[in-house]
């Protein structure tokens, strides 16, 4: 198998103190691993410097790097689906932009890429969090992994490197954090295959979580049920993605032509 073709990129909200040296370990790791690649970040109507930094780096970095700006934020899940909508690799990874995953560990991911495995999940070996955060994480990924099913040890974990083309038959929709279990569940549901890999996790250094709020909270909550209700009970995911999933993959197989009979 080949070197991969890779886009990588960055969701960005207000991370200033973190995005620059998230975008050049992604470049630096990348040159190490192939040569196709993108770094791509999408500044998603950050209020702090993260634009002015931004708008620096893509005129000093190589063509490699991308920003696409979004002027008003679109949520976060807004952001994930602008990132794969822009990406135009092979395969596509993406993580936060606030540095709490190592971006040099991209090529623990990689490393694992085959031809029998569709995405390449992280799993935090510590969650270094405060303590609250520790628990209700604990217990959210229990609740989301026993609700929806999910054959995942980390499902909040976005440390992910997927295959574009799983983009071609899963569609997302959420525009705030549910896009997490709304992607692994459609992707699972999809029969895609999936693989998990030991990634570190680290201490916020600059600013603060978008998601503990009562309001973001609520809203999590009111997001479960409903997607719950469509992936679960209707089965939407299933129906509607596995038999392009199959196609996808008959099509993917070389066609063997029958050999001309001589005299």
């Amino acid at each position: 198998m080949g070197k991969p073709s890779i886009s990588v990129f960055f969701p960005c909200y207000n991370d200033a103190g973190t995005i620059a040296a998230m975008v050049i370990r992604a470049l630096q790791t990348l040159r190490e691993i192939t040569d196709d690649y993108e770094v791509i970040v999408v500044n998603d109507g950050s209020q702090d410097d993260s634009l002015k930094i931004l708008s620096e780096l893509w005129c000093v970095l190589p063509p490699e790097f991308r920003l696409v700006n979004h002027e008003k934020n679109t949520g976060y899940g807004g952001a994930i689906r602008a990132g794969i909508a822009a990406a135009q690799k092979d395969w596509v990874f993406y993580t936060d932009g606030d540095a709490q995953y190592d971006a040099r560990e991209i090529k623990l991911l990689a490393d694992r890429i085959s031809d029998d495995v569709d995405l390449i999940n992280g799993w935090k070996i510590k969650r270094r969090d405060p303590g609250h955060r520790i628990v209700i994480g604990v217990m959210y990924q229990y609740f989301v992994k026993l609700m929806f099913g999910l054959k995942l040890k980390d499902v909040d974990c976005d440390f992910r490197l997927i295959r574009r083309e799983i983009f071609d038959v899963v569609k997302l929709k959420s525009r705030d954090g549910s896009i997490t279990f709304e992607m692994m569940k459609k992707i699972q549901d999809a029969g895609y295959r999936l693989t998990e890999v030991p990634v570190h996790h680290f201490y916020r250094q600059y600013g603060e979580s978008q998601f503990f709020n009562f309001r973001r909270v609520a809203r999590a909550l009111t997001e479960l049920w409903y997607w719950w209700w469509r992936l679960v009970v209707k089965q939407e995911a299933a129906r509607e993605y596995r038999p392009k999933r199959e196609m996808q993959v008959a099509r993917r197989k070389p066609q063997v032509v029958p050999a001309t009979p001589t005299n």
